[in-house]
């Protein structure tokens, strides 16, 4: 950290660089700290009309944190979400690693050139329009369908809207250069002739990942699964298009204590217990992988 400052103290003087302290500094309080305080602060208070609020009901509690394990549905949505979201983690894991490495190791020149294109390109669509494509795509008319009802596979149209498994592809298929890009530069510092002296050995394909490139690679997948964790865990958008009523995410049920129940303690609380299973989250990466801090923010 002091090398850090001591560069751009250097780069850009004194003066600038205690600007650029104070912004920061400010934009974190005021954007991040402060809004993150007074929802635990809301989350602990009872849900009260603005003339009992200072009164002497206005005290801290633990209710609104209780509701939740008093609501057998809220709590098996809350678990759903969760599993649901480390199964979307691992799945994009699997479908990221391989193009990663590719990418890192494999691919030169102009086609690498045109892969990071084709992956980026996408991108510069709205993530809502790019899932509305999803809604399309697995609708009962829509593109799958046509395709397994053409070759015979199925006799009706599968109904995959309004399942989990269509939130999941959805999921995987939004989050996924936040996989990709934290392997691929992990990957792109491994020295080749690591892989050639395996392969020279007689080391097998899966072993020399084993043993080379997924531990050279920790820091990069650990970024890539807590990126992904936390945006599928707290994404209301894709399970909102593409969902049902018996698919719901955590997400939709803390928004609909804001906004349709009105109980912004108890909707407060739901969010902060959201934020503590995603920290804990990347508490189990940082051990899994055995990597510290200053590793997973280089």
């Amino acid at each position: 950290m002091k090398g850090v400052l001591s560069s751009v103290r250097r780069r850009y003087g004194g003066v600038a660089t205690s600007l650029i302290l104070v912004s920061c500094g400010l934009w974190a309080l005021g954007l991040v700290v402060l809004p993150q305080l007074m929802m635990i602060d809301y989350s602990f208070r009872p849900s009260l009309p603005p003339a009992k609020q200072g009164g002497p009901e206005d005290i801290y509690t633990l209710a609104n944190y209780a509701a939740l394990y008093g609501n057998p549905l809220n709590l098996a949505i809350f678990l759903k979400t969760i599993w649901s979201s480390a199964l979307v983690t691992a799945t994009a894991l699997v479908v990221c690693y391989p193009v990663a490495f590719f990418l890192a190791r494999m691919a030169v020149g102009r086609t690498a050139g045109l892969l990071f294109i084709a992956l980026v390109i996408p991108y510069w669509i709205n993530e809502i329009l790019r899932t509305f494509s999803w809604l399309l795509i697995l609708a009962r008319n829509g593109f799958v369908n046509t395709v397994l009802l053409d070759l015979g596979l199925t006799q009706e149209p599968i109904i995959f809207l309004g399942t989990t498994p269509a939130i999941l592809v959805g999921m995987v298929y939004a989050y996924v250069l936040f996989m990709v890009f934290p392997i691929y530069n992990s990957l792109e510092s491994l020295d080749p002739h690591q892989i050639e002296a395996a392969r020279d050995l007689g080391a097998p394909w899966w072993r020399i990942h084993w043993r080379i490139a997924i531990p050279h690679a920790k820091p990069g997948i650990a970024v890539g699964c807590i990126m992904t964790f936390m945006l599928a865990a707290g994404t209301y958008a894709i399970p909102a298009i593409l969902g049902g009523p018996k698919s719901r995410w955590f997400t939709e049920v803390i928004y609909s204590q804001f906004f349709e129940a009105l109980n912004w303690n108890r909707g407060a609380a739901y969010a902060f217990i959201l934020l503590i299973m995603c920290l804990g989250f990347i508490a189990l990466m940082m051990r899994l992988f055995r990597v510290n801090l200053a590793e997973v923010t280089r």
